[in-house]
């Protein structure tokens, strides 16, 4: 099993223990912080070589090489990139996504490592607010697909930031449902959502709420407490984008 080292960048020189210094004028990084969406990306980059184009993903209908190409499409197509929450255009960026996962893919694994600088989602201010959730979960959209995964242990710092995510995630995803539900990170935090109803507790660390409440239902490790019903409808209801 592989090791992710979650470094630290900081405004000064190279510090004892591994802490790097960010490059000059990146001021999100002036003050010492984990680059979490940094590991998280190259170990899916790594997965993803070592897995090669055509492995399942948990994404219906995309392999590794599909993934593969939203990613670069999400960060280097400013064009398309609105059709991946916007309906109208949905079918253009579908078109230039199929355009992209036809390139050959080490260079497409290549494009996903090595974001570029003038990305509005990559750069070095938005990259941990942007990319920490995202490159957590489609790395674990590909770990997920294989047989006998486990939930990595996972930092608690990392734990932290996925929470910060997901509980606006969890106000917007669960709105209109129908219970009085309650989100709760033990540890981390709890928050109360739903339009009314029978009470239902959906309960797990950040990392498996934020793949339950981005549609990963499925392989998310969670506990749901309340009616059997009612919980069988938040586990089939579409969530994420």
């Amino acid at each position: 099993m592989s090791t992710i080292t979650y470094r630290t960048a900081t405004s000064g020189g190279r510090r004892p223990g591994g802490w790097r210094r960010a490059p000059t004028g990146d001021r999100a990084y002036d003050r010492a912080m984990p680059r979490y969406a940094r590991a998280e990306r190259e170990a899916l980059a790594d997965l993803l070589l070592a897995l090669g184009p055509d492995a399942p993903t948990i994404n219906e209908g995309w392999v590794t090489r599909d993934l593969a190409a939203h990613l670069v499409l999400r960060e280097r197509r400013p064009d398309a990139a609105g059709g991946i929450v916007l309906p109208p255009l949905r079918g253009y960026a579908e078109r230039v996504r199929r355009e992209l996962a036809a390139r050959p893919y080490p260079e497409l694994v290549a494009q996903v490592r090595r974001p570029p600088l003038w990305s509005p989602v990559s750069n070095p201010v938005t990259d941990e607010l942007a990319n920490t959730m995202e490159f957590f979960i489609h790395h674990e959209d590909v770990r997920r697909a294989g047989a006998g995964w486990q939930p990595r242990e996972l930092p608690a710092g990392l734990q932290s930031a996925l929470w910060k995510r997901a509980a606006p995630l969890a106000r917007l995803a669960l709105r209109r449902f129908p219970a009085d539900l309650y989100v709760q990170a033990p540890g981390h935090g709890e928050i109360s959502v739903g339009r009314g109803g029978e009470p239902l507790r959906l309960v797990g660390p950040p990392a498996e709420l934020a793949l339950f409440l981005s549609g990963r239902q499925r392989v998310a490790r969670v506990q749901l407490d309340g009616p059997t019903e009612t919980a069988r409808r938040l586990r089939a209801t579409s969530l994420g984008m």
